[in-house]
């Protein structure tokens, strides 16, 4: 589907579509460098005036040397022409130094500006635009698109006002010079200009085509080089089909990187053959006009120096609009990140939490998954139309309360709604009606930082960072010492590990902490929460896909984790949550049962069933 969303951006650029706005929404970027830019278009405009009097210099010389015996200081005047050549060789030099100074100013300046504006932007987006936007997506973004953004204004912007200005100068002074022989010059353009925008047109369509499947490898290649990704493809995999298909794009990437080189060729040699032609026709008829007086002979040699001047930028200018579009789109597809309005904001007064222990409410919670038209992309699903469904409401008017340091544990079938809730406690959805409070303050009046800081969640896959322990576990306390970490480490039975590491907390986890056993990870992702230390923590399912042995150090670990927290405890195996202060079961979005282990069993209800079927024993052998 990748090819759908690039060939809409294609279109873009052939129709010169762009959205309304745009230029003054670049403006606002460029506006605090606008001195670096003015400083760099003049330097351009120097070097397109100096390349245009070099040829005319080059003129006077010959003419000096044709009428040196009528001139008796003409050696002289040779000696000062030179000079002069030599002189806008080496200004030249240096204004493309000071140039090039300018343009990587201004264009790193932007790509930081343009990069940190994305990634700001995109961590303030809510959970359900990571749910559905693909990564690699929006990492082209970052990349990219950021990277085209900055061409348009130090590449394309430049490179348009240098040869339009050199391509003025050079028509202007050479219908000066001899108006005859320049209009005939320009008879051979239409011959070569045409067929040069065909061309660019021509190469612009393969180097896109070339982008999309090496952004598809690069995709695969990420996808599948990713530890569960391995995993994935030895278990069920075939690496002979992997190998064909990515066979597959690796040839198809060759054949049109052939295809350009020659195309390219193509348009290079047609560039010699009319320039060599028109040089031909300046020297005939140029030579003419000077041999029967009409022009001197430097003129000749002028004109013909200014010709180089005048094709080069034809034939830059005859693509100029599709550059300027290509750039154009790739600012339009960071504007189109930019407007994406995440759904969770922080309030403009925030409330504060009351000191002393949390205690969580849910007061009537209904809410619906958002749809994909509210939080998404098409282009960053890679989809050509975003899915249109709307979604069903997955929680019914839940009414819940723990106070502060007890213990809820949330029980149910699967897709009964109890990570979904959960999730509501430290806001990575927002209720569609009802509250979820936090000692009596609604969390949408909280800060983030506030919320962050009452509220710590250990899910059934903890996530690692590719980065040492040190630098996993000060993810969630910044300012924690060496004696703090390595003491939540043996709080979170993970001492004899950490004795056994050669390099200590400066040990890397490796992507997603696959360089440790499942029940390590937890244990890892239960000693960042001590580390944190919030006042409300949620455990989603932490003991799940453990071995028993395992799964009992984790469970002595989150008991220190959960010693004087109000806590939120969702588990499938019953026995974990005997000793909770209040249980309460769900269905289908409902609670539909409350109360202790004890009064739950002898009420018969739906716990007492769950609880039968998972300590049923088992019928002895006959």
């Amino acid at each position: 589907m990748r090819g759908v969303v690039r060939g809409a951006d294609s279109a873009t650029v052939r129709r010169g579509a762009i959205a309304k706005g745009t230029w003054p929404r670049i403006w606002g970027f460029v506006r605090p460098y606008r001195r670096w830019l003015l400083g760099y278009l003049a330097l351009t405009t120097v070097t397109a005036v100096i390349g245009v009097a070099t040829p005319l210099l080059a003129g006077r010389v010959v003419n000096t040397i044709v009428a040196a015996r009528e001139l008796p200081d003409a050696a002289r005047v040779i000696m000062i022409l030179a000079g002069g050549i030599a002189g806008m060789a080496v200004l030249e030099a240096v204004v493309g130094l000071a140039g090039r100074w300018f343009s990587a100013r201004l264009g790193e300046s932007l790509i930081a500006d343009l990069r940190l504006s994305v990634f700001t932007h995109v961590q303030s987006m809510p959970l359900a635009f990571f749910a559905r936007t693909r990564t690699g997506a929006l990492v082209s973004r970052l990349n990219n698109d950021v990277i085209g953004a900055q061409t348009a204004i130090t590449g394309t912007l430049s490179t348009v006002l240098a040869n339009v200005i050199q391509l003025v100068l050079a028509i202007a002074v050479m219908i000066t010079l001899a108006w005859q022989v320049t209009l005939l010059a320009m008879l051979l353009l239409p011959v070569f200009v045409l067929p040069a925008r065909r061309m660019g047109n021509w190469i612009a369509e393969l180097r896109r085509e070339a982008a999309e499947l090496n952004a598809t490898m690069g995709n695969q290649m990420t996808e599948r080089f990713s530890a569960p990704g391995a995993t994935l493809v030895k278990l069920f995999g075939d690496p002979g089909v992997e190998a064909g298909v990515f066979r597959g794009q690796v040839a198809r990437v060759r054949d049109i990187g052939i295809r350009s080189a020659m195309v390219s060729r193509l348009f290079v040699t047609a560039l010699q053959l009319v320039s060599a032609l028109a040089q031909a026709l300046i020297y005939g008829l140029g030579g003419y006009l000077a041999v029967t007086g009409a022009i001197p002979a430097g003129t000749v040699v002028a004109l013909g120096l200014l010709l180089t001047r005048l094709y080069t930028p034809m034939t830059a200018l005859a693509n100029a609009r599709v550059d300027i579009m290509t750039a154009l789109v790739a600012f339009e597809r960071v504007f189109e990140v930019l407007d994406l309005r995440p759904s969770i904001t922080e309030p403009v007064r925030p409330r504060t939490l009351p000191d002393g222990p949390v205690d969580v409410r849910l007061r009537g919670v209904r809410f619906t998954y958002p749809s994909a038209e509210q939080v998404s992309l098409a282009s960053l699903e890679e989809v050509a139309v975003l899915d249109q469904r709307v979604g069903t409401e997955v929680l019914h008017g839940v009414d819940l309360h723990i106070h502060g340091g007890g213990l809820l544990a949330l029980v149910g079938s699967s897709g009964a709604g109890k990570s979904t809730l959960a999730s509501l406690v430290p806001r990575l959805y927002d209720v569609d009606s009802g509250a979820v409070e936090l000692s009596g303050v609604d969390v949408r009046e909280l800060d983030f930082a506030t919320l962050r800081g009452a509220v710590g969640m250990v899910t059934q896959d903890g996530h690692l960072f590719h980065d040492t322990i040190a630098a996993n576990l000060r993810y969630a306390a910044p300012e924690a010492g060496e004696t703090e970490m390595v003491d939540a480490l043996r709080r979170a039975r993970l001492g004899p590990l950490f004795d056994a590491l050669p390099d200590g907390l400066e040990t890397v986890v490796g992507e997603r902490g696959y360089r440790l056993s499942g029940g390590e990870r937890q244990r890892l992702t239960i000693a960042r929460l001590l580390l944190a230390r919030p006042g409300v923590v949620i455990l989603d399912e932490a003991t799940a896909h453990l071995d028993s042995e395992s799964e009992n150090a984790v469970q002595e670990a989150l008991g220190e984790a959960l010693v004087g927290r109000t806590a939120i405890v969702i588990a499938h195996r019953l026995s974990t949550v005997r000793a909770a202060d209040r249980i309460a079961v769900l269905e289908d979005g409902r609670v539909v049962e409350t109360g202790t282990h004890d009064e739950l069993l002898a009420a018969g209800g739906r716990y007492a069933t769950l609880y039968e079927a998972q300590f049923r024993p088992e019928p002895a052998a006959s």
